[in-house]
């Protein structure tokens, strides 16, 4: 790993990720507890079920557009702010799975012979 000015470019702040990544449904969570709602009341409110709900929060189901717009309609939390959220947690899922980057590692090897 190259060092910059003798600092590991891991230890550099923008390059830090959170020891566990930040699933969206915590930021429901949270809101939800704050306003004093359930989730089936939420769940009633964009006309879903209420497990769907319940695994968002638990982290079991993504959040996507359409799921993002709806929770922004009813909960005034921006969809791309949920979206962003969905994101960065799926890549940091996606990087720390060694053997999807010993893939990727092998495709870079590949693409970089061609």
């Amino acid at each position: 790993m190259i060092k910059l000015n003798g600092t590991s470019p891991e230890m550099i702040a923008n390059n830090l990720r959170p020891f566990e990544p930040t699933h969206p449904g915590e930021l429901i969570k949270d809101e939800l507890e704050v306003r004093h709602l359930t989730q089936a009341s939420l769940a009633e409110s964009i006309g879903v079920r209420p497990s769907v709900i319940n695994e968002i929060i638990k982290g079991k189901r993504g959040v996507n557009t359409e799921m993002a717009l709806m929770l922004e309609a009813a909960l005034d939390i921006p969809a791309e702010m949920l979206l962003s959220l969905q994101s960065d947690y799926n890549m940091q899922i996606a990087k720390a799975d060694s053997s999807f980057m010993r893939r990727l590692s092998l495709i870079r090897k590949i693409a970089a012979a061609l």
